[in-house]
């Protein structure tokens, strides 16, 4: 198992330094699998050898080796973070074909969130793609995150994505009548439609009481830093990604808690 660890944070970490591509080439309407990687700044092709994730990062001490222009710690980080969460599926997920589907949940999930702290836009491309492929996995193999042992299934899946996209399309729709402004984005529902497919109608519930839970005290915070009141934008997607986690890694164990302090 300690391999099986080892090479999972490895390839985690290679996936994250695709991901990094992803991130800066999306939203810009760049190809993502040509041309090769390159310096942002001098437009340098990065060789191989200063390629290799975190390590080149820290031998080149993040800055690029031609024009040394500081490179963003943004893609250690990226690099860094699938990885560990790469990790973690394995140790509360265990491993399986299942795996390769929520890598790959996981790894769009991280892309959307940094897209979105940028941009403040969640590409259609990833949650209209990851909508079918989540429904699929979830048909056949995905395992539940809340009953361990059972698969999400179909029904679960259609529930998901119905749930999730409808309550935040009503919460969208509330928010455009009462207030006279758009209270959840386009992407915003059609992330919860895709987290749905892949996890199911109980994680809509999870995450979303995760995300409000999490935003709320992030913008509180925010807005304490740096001294702005209710004009105070924050990207909605990033706090729906790390509801979607505490689902996927934690549901069962929220689950029983919950049942085993309501006596149910």
């Amino acid at each position: 198992m300690i391999m099986i660890y080892i090479l999972t944070i490895l390839f985690g970490s290679i996936i994250g330094s695709f991901l990094n591509v992803c991130i800066y080439r999306i939203p810009r309407n760049l190809s993502i699998i040509s041309p090769s990687s390159r310096c942002p700044s001098c437009q340098s092709p990065i060789r191989p050898y200063d390629n290799i994730p975190i390590i080149s990062y820290i031998i080149l001490r993040g800055r690029c080796r031609y024009c040394k222009t500081p490179i963003s710690p943004r893609y250690p980080l990226v690099e860094s973070l699938n990885a560990i969460l790469y990790g973690l599926i394995i140790w509360r997920l265990g491993l399986g074909w299942h795996t390769l589907i929520l890598f790959a949940f996981i790894s769009s999930l991280i892309v959307i969130t940094f897209i979105d702290l940028d941009f403040q836009i969640i590409p259609d491309s990833i949650t209209l793609t990851g909508i079918p492929v989540g429904l699929i996995g979830a048909s056949l193999i995905l395992p539940d995150p809340f009953l361990r042992g059972e698969k999400v299934g179909f029904i679960n899946s259609i529930a998901g994505i119905v749930s999730g996209g409808g309550i935040f399309l009503m919460i969208a729709l509330v928010g455009e009548k009462v207030f006279g402004q758009e209270a959840m984005g386009g992407g915003d529902i059609k992330l919860m439609a895709m987290i749905g497919a892949f996890l199911g109608w109980k994680s809509i519930l999870l995450t979303t009481f995760a995300a409000s839970l999490i935003g709320s005290i992030a913008g509180i915070i925010f807005m304490i830093l740096t001294k702005k009141g209710r004009g105070l934008k924050i990207p909605f997607g990033p706090f729906l990604a790390l509801g979607a986690f505490v689902s996927l890694f934690f549901g069962q164990d929220i689950l029983y808690l919950y049942i085993g302090n309501t006596g149910r």
